[in-house]
């Protein structure tokens, strides 16, 4: 049964990374996953839009696809149904991909001890931004 790292692993993970990787980062300012992304930039992370159809969110360019991005990633983070997990899994494992958080509501156990098991650290059900301000609050008071 999959298990999330525990708060200090969690915080040590988002001390670590720099640039996110937001699939299903939505372009509409009254959606979540805009206003987390909107977030992570200010606390001073790095954010690249993944989304189908869509030029640029919070002024990054958007990539259609994981696989599009040319630049390293150091966590995925994703606002999908949960049925889109698998097929993403598989994705983040072909690149190489170490690091993937599911937020508040995306659960896929079977895909998260894929993930596992293939050698990524995966967070699932957990909202990063609330994380990030709750576990790490040093970190969020320096920003």
């Amino acid at each position: 049964m999959f298990r999330n790292p525990d708060p200090e692993a969690i915080c040590a993970l988002l001390r670590e990374v720099k640039t996110v990787a937001v699939v299903g980062l939505s372009p509409n300012p009254a959606r979540p996953a805009f206003r987390i992304a909107q977030a992570l930039q200010r606390f001073g992370y790095r954010v690249i839009p993944v989304r189908p159809r869509v030029e640029s969110v919070l002024g990054e360019k958007a990539y259609a696809s994981l696989s599009e991005v040319p630049e390293r990633i150091d966590l995925v983070d994703v606002f999908r149904a949960a049925e889109h997990v698998g097929p993403l899994v598989d994705e983040c494992l072909r690149l190489g991909l170490q690091r993937l958080w599911l937020q508040d509501g995306v659960v896929n156990e079977e895909a998260a001890e894929k993930a596992v098991a293939g050698g990524m650290t995966v967070v699932m059900d957990r909202c990063i931004w609330r994380d990030y301000t709750s576990l790490c609050p040093e970190t969020a008071d320096a920003d």
